[in-house]
């Protein structure tokens, strides 16, 4: 799929709530240093300062478009960056682009992160030869989930369901308030009919073949000591039955958590543990173009 093809993936509209909302946040009221800047006719350089995939144009886009300015990109989305590098031009009255300057640095870095750790795990998945998917959880930023998901699908990694809709996740609590495995699949089901899919956490090889016999369509292997035989049994008995691993997995073990039997791997840190990436925005007078320095980690 072309990277460029994932914006159409976003509501215009979501789109420019969220970045409605992000510069309301930032300026609610008075802008005083708007008076210092001034309403001239300005434009300004995007550079990235630490390497990483470049990741959230249309969140970029709509804050700049949002507050009166253009943005003219110079590196397409998913672009691997090596500091330091000029990303876009941005043109707009001043006091414009210094509005929407800190909110949409923001969001890229943010984006920039997700997208930089979702390809290093993609990338070290496939270099150990497994073909499964590399998945995100929805232990996600509140009221930042769309932007990171759209910007995990950039870095290569699959999205887990984007809310309790797209799918009946029935956790370890779900299954002990409905009294069982096997009550809580049936429950399940009778919520979902033909247009979900049903998964099931499960800690031992016990539940997760009371799960499959129930009727689950996927088997959620959280923190298991005994992953690889468990999925290994499940798949002998059940091999339609999707299985995940989950739980304390990080780039630095995720190799052992990759398994023949094993289809999707989550992973909670693509979205909680990733490092931010460094951009900074330059306004520029005539042809003077300042050049900032790269990031030093």
């Amino acid at each position: 799929m072309d990277l460029e093809d994932l914006a159409l993936l976003l509501p215009p509209a979501t789109l420019a709530a969220l970045a409605n909302g992000w510069l309301r946040e930032d300026c609610p009221g008075l802008n005083y240093a708007a008076l210092v800047a001034g309403a001239a006719p300005s434009q300004a350089v995007l550079w990235t300062k630490s390497p990483g995939v470049l990741a959230g144009r249309p969140f970029f886009d709509a804050i700049f478009a949002w507050v009166s300015c253009q943005v003219s990109w110079l590196l397409p989305e998913g672009s691997k960056l090596v500091p330091v590098a000029k990303v876009a031009e941005v043109w707009g009255p001043a006091h414009c682009l210094l509005m929407g300057e800190r909110v949409a640095l923001n969001t890229l870095a943010r984006c920039n992160k997700v997208a930089s750790s979702a390809a290093a795990a993609v990338e070290a998945a496939r270099g150990a030869g497994w073909a499964g998917h590399m998945a995100d959880t929805r232990k996600t930023t509140p009221g930042f989930r769309l932007v990171e998901k759209y910007r995990l699908l950039v870095g290569g990694a699959t999205s887990d369901c984007y809310d309790l809709g797209g799918l009946v996740m029935v956790k370890d609590n779900h299954v002990v308030a409905a009294g069982g495995v096997k009550k809580a699949v049936q429950r399940g089901q009778q919520a979902s009919n033909f247009t979900l899919k049903v998964e099931v956490e499960c800690s031992s090889l016990q539940e997760a073949l009371e799960a499959a016999e129930a009727g689950a369509d996927l088997v959620l292997l959280d923190n298991s000591d005994e992953l690889h035989p468990t999925a290994e049994v499940l798949k002998a008995r059940f091999p339609s039955v999707g299985v995940e691993a989950s739980g304390g997995i990080m780039l630095g073990n995720r190799p052992r958590f990759c398994g023949p039997h094993i289809d999707v791997i989550s992973l909670g840190m693509l979205t909680q543990s990733a490092l931010a990436l460094d951009f900074s925005l330059k306004l520029f007078a005539d042809e003077a173009t300042p050049v900032p320095y790269a990031h030093r980690s």
